[in-house]
């Protein structure tokens, strides 16, 4: 038997298989209210399929919004739309967790509330631009946090996880990668505080561990997951020494009992799969550029206890179904990823409908 199609345990929950729907931003929510589409409840409720979906990442706080027609957590209104769609991934037995992303200084004035300046560990510029509703726009030079400051931000964290499961979902993920607030404070290149959040790996570490921490005292820490990706490059987030700092927050993360670490693949040529799971012992997602083959060798070899599949489950919304009976895949249409509409969103054919 193929083992993706086996159960698997994550947290307090029972996968039906491991397939792992990934969390990807897709830019239809509302621009305003920061409520998620009603198209959303279709694009969700296709893909319950999955033996679990991660949702794309949430701004917990106005703060955190980093890209135009992001969805955020921290309002009514917000719970209430969230509330529709994981009822329709509930209605089809699946399960649903929230991913929270602060994107920190990968944000715009236009994108945050009176055109705020975006925050971060430290005042360092990134290189780039980010998306905004008037297109590209370079990123400004952040402002540093105040050290009282950052414990609104966990507590956002933490009432953003309330929020999520008032709004029905399983559990929720921090999006700790990509280069965003949490990587921001973890990675040495874009952290130079010289307070208890920053300087030693162990203050670096800080910030992650104790929004966890809050994560899990609203949740139970078997409905918390964290997304890494070491070395990974994206928003000009860098570290001096990547490979110890993942050996330290991993081991850290271990005592905690979570759901899951969730490890995104990235160009390096060092093998952090391979590193860092002997040192977290709990569930282990492992997720990038996957394959049907690659994936199921993953478990077969115990590298995974389920795989996380992104574009692949954006355009094939049956992914299971296709990969079991080693069907064509439907071709992701790059050029609407980030489109607002339909179009490339919930009109991907199911298999019996391209049959």
């Amino acid at each position: 038997m193929n083992p993706l199609f086996s159960t698997t345990r994550i947290g307090r929950y029972t996968l039906r298989n491991r397939f792992i729907m990934a969390p990807m931003t897709r830019s239809r929510a509302d621009d305003t209210t920061g409520a998620p589409s009603p198209l959303a409840v279709d694009y969700y409720g296709q893909r319950a399929g999955a033996g679990l979906i991660i949702t794309e990442g949430t701004y917990p706080a106005p703060m955190g919004k980093g890209y135009v027609r992001t969805p955020g957590i921290h309002s009514e209104a917000q719970i209430a739309a969230w509330k529709h769609v994981t009822d329709a991934v509930h209605a089809k037995g699946g399960l649903i967790f929230l991913q929270l992303m602060h994107t920190g200084r990968i944000s715009h004035p236009s994108l945050l509330p009176n055109g705020a300046t975006p925050v971060a560990p430290s005042a360092i510029r990134p290189a780039g631009k980010v998306f905004t509703a008037t297109g590209p726009q370079e990123f400004v030079q952040p402002r540093a946090l105040e050290t009282d400051e950052i414990a609104e931000i966990v507590q956002a964290y933490r009432l953003a996880t309330r929020n999520a499961l008032a709004a029905g979902f399983d559990g929720v993920e921090l999006h700790a990668a990509s280069g965003y607030l949490p990587e921001q404070f973890l990675s040495s290149g874009t952290n130079q505080r010289t307070d208890l959040y920053g300087g030693s790996l162990a203050n670096r570490a800080r910030f992650i561990l104790e929004v966890i921490g809050a994560m899990s005292q609203e949740a139970g820490s078997d409905r918390v997951g964290i997304k890494i990706a070491p070395e990974m490059g994206f928003n000009d987030v860098i570290d001096e020494k990547p490979q110890d700092t993942y050996r330290y927050l991993v081991e850290q993360l271990a005592a905690l009992k979570l759901a899951y670490l969730h490890v995104v693949k990235t160009s390096s040529e060092f093998d952090y799969r391979t590193f860092l799971r002997p040192l977290f012992n709990g569930p282990y997602l492992a997720g990038g550029g996957l394959t049907s083959e690659t994936a199921q060798m993953l478990i077969e070899q115990g590298n995974a206890d389920a795989t996380v599949f992104g574009s692949l489950y954006l355009a094939n919304p049956d992914l299971p179904q296709r990969f079991l009976g080693r069907a064509p895949l439907n071709t992701p249409d790059r050029d609407t990823f980030y489109s607002p509409g339909a179009k490339g969103y919930i009109d991907y054919p199911a298999l019996e409908k391209a049959q």
